[in-house]
């Protein structure tokens, strides 16, 4: 048993001088990062004590007690762990507590029923939000990530992608993540690629060969795992050896939809997997719209390939427009309802892209230009303005004189008949006595019809 002058370790690293009275009664020690007007319940002890803490320069001396589980994870981490558990993807007012009182502060007040309430919180919110903190167990969610190969991350790690924080206070409490390879560095250079579940083999078609592309070119692709353009997305960035990652609405080990297990799989062995939801947590319909959000601000851009006027990809795309980001469409045909929402997009906000190089001009760096789209290079097209003239000024059938097609051309005579041996060498014209008329081999007209037809 110890004494009344035995020295302890808190959890955040501190050497605390504590009396036997004060660990009997309260049966820890006095929490630091509770706020003073939130005070932690506690009995008042027979007599005063007092506790000093002292920063404690020195590791753990090797016989002090071993640590309780709660201890393997510094107090704020351990505290956002329980707040997933708690808390719903994008509650504003949830997030605007978890800014003015911190995780510890409000894990507290939501897991005591003794506790004063978060500032404005309602009863009834407060009743439920404690009927979850019941059943949340930090400890062993971080211990079954841990166990996963994975992570949680909390804003302001070195692995936290900045872009979460322009969510406000709907920015994600953490991010569980499955995978090897750094999220901070890999959203960087991203692109989220959505759309339709249902798709077409047209709309499959142009995610994947759109996320091979960006994939080819050094882009993330980011989507939500889901059937259909989603599913068709990840394949093709993972087709091209490139970087993917899966937004989940449900906890990093519970596989959704169950027909994507085999591609969540190959998606955390060779790209990142990531959720809000603490492990074991299932997807709901308001989490899949909650991890739209997710999506549209962890990317530069959004690329919406097919979708009907009434999607949750219009729901992304839209977010990603509010938060200064870019909003693209993949145009289909006009008679496809799965591409009436991607059209809407395009009359308003919305940018065409047809390839991976266009969506880089938008998203990437100055410098990052598509290549110019233009016709094939015909023959007639090098010819100079007075050439281009009299060759015009030739009637389909038939010859006519030099005279005739100086007049018609616009030019005098002895130009005309210098140019009119020019395109007699290059095989446009072929002379008849004292008159000219077209030459009739496919190959002096490249195969296509005069007068623009």
């Amino acid at each position: 048993m110890n004494g009344p002058d035995d020295h302890k370790i808190d959890a955040w690293g501190f050497v605390t001088h504590v009396s036997q009275s004060e660990a009997d009664e309260t049966g820890r020690l006095p929490d630091p990062a509770v706020a003073p007007d939130h005070p932690l319940p506690a009995a008042v002890p027979d007599h005063p004590v007092s506790a000093t803490v002292v920063p404690c320069a020195a590791p753990r001396p090797a016989a002090a007690r071993p640590p309780a589980p709660h201890e393997d994870h510094e107090p704020q981490r351990t505290a956002r762990a329980a707040l997933t558990r708690i808390l719903e993807p994008g509650d504003e007012t949830a997030g605007r507590w978890l800014r003015q009182m911190g995780p510890v502060a409000l894990w507290q007040a939501l897991s005591d029923d003794d506790a004063h309430p978060p500032p404005g919180a309602s009863p009834t919110k407060i009743a439920g939000l404690r009927l979850r903190a019941s059943r949340a167990r930090p400890e062993e969610d971080l211990a079954a990530v841990t166990a996963l190969g994975g992570r949680f991350i909390c804003p302001n790690d070195q692995e936290w992608p900045g872009q979460l924080d322009d969510l406000g206070d709907a920015r994600p409490i953490g991010l569980w993540v499955r995978g090897r390879t750094n999220l901070r560095m890999w959203a960087l250079r991203s692109v989220a690629v959505v759309g339709a579940r249902a798709c077409t083999e047209y709309g499959a078609h142009l995610a994947t060969a759109l996320s091979a592309g960006l994939a080819d070119r050094g882009w993330t692709v980011v989507s939500g795992a889901a059937y259909g353009i989603d599913g068709a997305a990840h394949r093709g960035a993972l087709a091209a050896d490139g970087a993917t990652v899966a937004v989940l609405a449900s906890g990093v080990d519970y596989i959704y939809p169950r027909g994507h297990t085999e591609l969540i799989g190959r998606i955390i062995e060779q790209g990142l997997v990531v959720a809000e939801l603490p492990p074991g947590d299932h997807p709901t319909r308001s989490r899949f719209i909650q991890r739209n959000r997710v999506i549209a601000a962890l990317t530069r851009g959004t690329v919406v390939v097919e979708a009907e006027l009434r999607s949750g990809s219009l729901v992304t795309a839209r977010r990603a427009t509010s938060l200064g980001r870019f909003t693209m469409g993949m145009p289909g045909p006009v008679t496809s309802g799965l591409s009436a929402g991607v059209h809407q997009l395009l009359r308003g906000e919305a940018l065409v892209v047809t390839d991976a190089d266009e969506v880089i001009e938008l998203v990437g760096a100055i410098g990052d230009l598509a290549p110019e789209r233009c016709g094939p290079t015909l023959i007639r097209d090098l010819l100079d303005p007075v050439a281009a003239r009299l060759w015009e000024a030739l009637p389909a059938r038939g010859s006519a004189d030099v005279e005739h097609l100086a007049r018609e051309a616009g030019t005098p005579r002895d130009v005309a008949q210098g140019k009119l041996l020019e395109l007699q060498s290059l095989g446009f014209v072929q002379r008849c006595g004292d008159r000219w008329e077209l030459t009739r081999r496919a190959d002096a007209t490249d195969g296509s019809r005069r007068g623009g037809t």
